[in-house]
């Protein structure tokens, strides 16, 4: 390997502040996918130790001459951590609100809440204000959980606002493709973390799951089976934009009624759709990345937050 290259197991985890040490000191690091080194325990060595694993990551790096380059942090990664925050609060305010309905139904079976309707501030205050004479232990604690709920929701909302002006500096173009809106951009952004990381529009949906998987066992045909696989998040967002082209705000509905009227199901239709809309996102990463590049390269800084 040429002198200046590190490679490293690929566990960013562990090894991000490592990365960016030896990358300040203008080292080149490759990263080593865990699974190149799963023949690690067929050496000479039996057993598992440092020494075992940096001569499986050395192997690993000296065989495969296309691995991924580490780069410093940049705006991509701001968006990821504000996605994977907003993600768990929501994931906790799901908990609080399965609760808050379950101590709700003790107190008044016939109570109807709507559905999503403890998101919006003005069901919270009506649902707080029949509490307030209840002196019951559970009236007290659906009141506690009212006020997480409520809490929660404004976190939850700071942080797409806190996104909006980034997803609009940082992908234009992204939000230029109907359907795709500010959370499923940022979704896609923080996860892609650079669209020259992949070498064409084809590897990229390998990575987003959107490409399906050859049968090669038996009489295959040329047919194909469903990639369970890939970065699930933006697979999920690309489903989102399917799903809303689909209602007509898009081309995607046209698609979809061809497809259908050729035989297809609702459900092929849709994973043919994200297939399609998968490439469309590639190149608008490409174009955005390309855009904010000329702009840092000419000096002007970057691109102004969207109106």
């Amino acid at each position: 390997m040429a002198a200046g290259v590190l490679a490293l197991e690929d566990c960013r985890h562990l090894t991000r502040r490592l990365e960016r040490d030896l990358l300040g000191a203008g080292h080149r690091v490759v990263r080593v996918p865990t699974q190149l080194m799963a023949g690690r325990r067929g050496g000479r060595r039996p057993g598992k130790s440092d020494p075992i694993d940096a001569e499986a990551v050395a192997v690993a790096a000296l065989r495969h001459t296309d691995l991924p380059v580490a780069e410093l942090d940049g705006p991509a990664r701001e968006v990821k951590l504000l996605v994977d925050h907003r993600r768990d609060l929501v994931s906790e305010r799901t908990r609080v609100q399965a609760r808050l309905r379950w101590w709700l139904h003790e107190l008044d079976p016939a109570l109807h809440v709507p559905s999503r309707g403890l998101r919006r501030y003005c069901v919270l205050d009506r649902l707080e204000a029949q509490l307030a004479d209840d002196h019951r232990l559970v009236a007290r604690l659906a009141r506690d959980h009212i006020g997480r709920c409520r809490e929660l929701t404004r976190q939850i909302n700071a942080l797409e606002v806190e996104l909006r002006p980034l997803v609009h500096r940082l992908a234009p173009t992204l939000l230029a493709v109907p359907g795709c809106g500010v959370l499923g951009a940022a979704m896609i952004l923080g996860e892609t973390a650079g669209a020259h990381r992949f070498r064409s529009r084809d590897a990229y949906a390998r990575f987003t799951g959107t490409a399906p998987i050859p049968v090669w066992s038996g009489r295959s045909d040329g047919k194909v089976r469903l990639n369970r696989g890939g970065n699930r998040t933006i697979n999920t967002a690309l489903h989102m934009i399917a799903v809303t082209q689909s209602r007509g705000f898009g081309p995607g509905r046209a698609y979809l009624d061809k497809l259908t009227a050729a035989g297809k199901t609702r459900t092929e239709a849709l994973r043919l759709l994200r297939r399609r809309l998968s490439d469309a996102v590639f190149t608008a990463l490409r174009a955005d990345e390309s855009t904010v590049k000329a702009s840092a390269d000419s000096g002007t800084g970057a691109l102004a937050p969207a109106a």
